[in-house]
Parts: structure tokens; sequence; C-alpha cells
């Protein structure tokens, strides 16, 4: 007699909560990159206690991972707090290291040469002894597929900063990183990825307000 295989069902998707940081002090003016020391505004952790609330109203949340940067882990706080987990500090979703730029007024490094190639061709550039804009979106894709591996199925929130978020967007949409500046996150956003068998699809990009309960594949 002839056996009947049965098809074993694919994965259900596993979806990824991209949140960046709140508002700090220096949040439109500085660089501030991976400097320790820099909290979060009065603004901002509002922000955080206001994301927290929105991503409670969610089923299920398997785990809740930041970046160590303090803003980060001063933003995830409120979010472990309200799923009653505890947040898993991970390095690959830490801020671009910006070398010898960090600390400095925007103001002042647009007016660099350079600041044309950060924004028209960074897949070009690396910040002077620091990171290249390549190496930042591989580390933080690279980061994604090892956490979204260990949660099959599920739902995880990461929290982390505006560069990394936006290269991470840009590779799941398939666009060339050259264009990723035209991607805005602001902070507090919600950014959400679902992966799947089939490859990642983007659910939403930079969602300020409103449920995030139909966030899912088409």
């Amino acid at each position: 007699m002839a056996t009947t295989k049965t098809k074993t069902a694919p994965p259900s998707a596993t979806v990824v909560l991209l949140v960046r940081h709140g508002q700090t002090p220096t949040t439109g003016k500085l660089l501030p990159g991976r400097a320790p020391g820099l909290h979060l505004a009065e603004s901002g952790t509002a922000q955080a206690h206001r994301v927290a609330e929105r991503i409670a109203e969610l089923p299920k949340i398997d785990a809740i991972y930041a970046s160590p940067l303090e803003r980060a882990r001063e933003t995830a706080a409120p979010i472990a707090k309200a799923l009653k987990q505890r947040v898993k500090i991970d390095k690959g979703l830490l801020e671009c290291d910006f070398g010898d730029w960090t600390g400095a007024e925007l103001s002042k490094l647009m007016k660099k040469p350079e600041w044309s190639t950060v924004q028209r061709a960074p897949s070009t550039f690396r910040f002077p002894n620091g990171e290249s804009f390549t190496e930042m979106q591989t580390r933080m894709v690279t980061t994604l597929d090892r956490l979204r591996t260990a949660h099959p199925g599920g739902t995880i929130v990461c929290v982390s900063h505006a560069d990394p978020i936006k290269a991470a967007v840009a590779h799941a949409m398939g666009t060339h990183l050259d264009l990723f500046q035209r991607i805005v996150i602001g902070t507090c956003s919600v950014s959400a990825i679902a992966y799947s068998h089939h490859g990642p699809i983007v659910l939403t990009v930079n969602s300020t307000g409103g449920s995030l309960a139909e966030l899912r594949p088409s």
C-alpha cells in the first residue's frame, strides 16, 4: 500500500516590534551615539509609558529586548512592568558607533562636507574611528534574525535607536541602504516586521498612536 505523506505546516510568522527610545534632553540637537549617561527627558518617560500601554494591549509578548544604553533601558522598563516581564539586554541593538562624531552638535555636523554623503550615499560612509552604516545594518539585521529565531511564531519587543531601526526596516522592505534616510523613526514609535518562511513583511513604520492589535500579515 502506498503511504500518504502528511505535509507539515510551516511555522507561524514571528512579529518583531521595533521601538525607538523616548525623547532625551539632546534629541535633535546632538549626536549622542554610545556615550553613557544620557537619560530620558520627562517627556520621554511619558512617551515610554504610553507605548507600554499600547504594547500591553496585545494578547501575548514573548520577550522584551533592549539596547544597553540608559535611554533604551529606561524606555523598556515601563513595557516590562506592564507585561510583568524582565528586560533582556542585547548589545546587537546598540546605537551606531559614531566614533569621533559622538557628542557633536548636529548643526555643526551638517556643515561638514561629509554630511552630504551621510544623507545621500550612506552605504559608502564610515564614521571616523567608528562604524560604517553597512556594518550597522548587518549587525542589526543579524541580531533580529537571532532574536526572532529564538521565538518562532511569537511576538517580541526590541527597544533600539533611530538609525538601526531605519536600517532594519529598509532591509526588510528590500530598499537599498542609500535610501534609508528617507524613513522616519520618531521617539517611542513602533515599527513592526513579521518574519516568516516567505521572508519579512513590514506591517507598520513609525506608528505613534492607535491600536497595535491589528498588526498581522494579510
